[in-house]
């Protein structure tokens, strides 16, 4: 093989290891966030990859809704923070404490926040692919959802996903109509860093399993301990 084979190879495989880049750094950001203005041709791209996400019979089942107002961010950090309390009570010993250093949001300290929705009558009645996986639509959100926040990274912002809430709070808040349902509500914004670690590795909650843990070949294992 000649150098410039070797040389093409190589940029070749450059966007590659962009991605996996990427893949690697992307952090749930909760106290990085600086609260600076995001810039809106910024937003638009990442906005722009989560809409090109797959979804079944491309029905695009999502919408995003963008939360800037600071009164309606408080209101649902309030929230949150009253679940958060709920989560808490149920614990005790070691994993309360261990609970108690972790901060699960960074709504009011981000730059927006995005809501992000799942209608299922999107494409109905004959949505190609849904018939025999009903969550079909709700796992396409969650594909837009990875989009957005590889997306993010890729710019250099942070997301934060926060799941202490009660859908029907939230629908309330937004507007949401009775047959949307609220997927996540994603805090986004430029961040100080990406954490080397995850939150809940470096606090203990929980370590990552080891691919060779979640493999299986041919049929599922169970000779092993998660």
């Amino acid at each position: 093989m000649t150098t410039a084979d070797r040389s093409g190879r190589s940029e070749s495989r450059q966007p590659v290891s962009d991605l996996y880049d990427v893949i690697n750094r992307r952090r749930d950001v909760r106290s990085e966030f600086t609260g600076e203005t995001l810039d809106p041709d910024v937003l638009y791209r990442v906005l722009g990859a989560a809409h090109s996400a797959p979804s079944v019979g491309l029905s695009q089942p999502w919408d995003f809704v963008l939360v800037r107002d600071e009164a309606t961010r408080r209101a649902f950090r309030e929230h949150v923070l009253a679940e958060r309390s709920v989560f808490a009570s149920e614990l005790s010993g070691e994993r309360a404490q261990t609970f108690s250093k972790i901060k699960v949001e960074g709504i009011v300290e981000s730059s927006l926040g995005i809501a992000v929705t799942y209608d299922p009558e999107r494409g109905s009645p004959d949505v190609l692919g849904r018939h025999a996986i009903a969550d079909a639509g709700l796992y396409s959100v969650c594909l837009a959802i990875q989009n957005l926040w590889l997306a993010a990274t890729a710019e250099g912002l942070g997301v934060g996903w926060v799941s202490f809430y009660r859908e029907e709070f939230l629908r309330r808040l937004l507007d949401i109509p009775s047959g949307v349902r609220p997927v996540a509500w994603l805090c986004v914004g430029p961040v100080r860093e990406l954490a080397e670690t995850p939150d809940l590795e470096r606090h203990g909650w929980r370590s990552r399993l080891r691919l060779e843990d979640v493999v299986h070949d041919g049929k599922y294992r169970h000779d092993f301990t998660r």
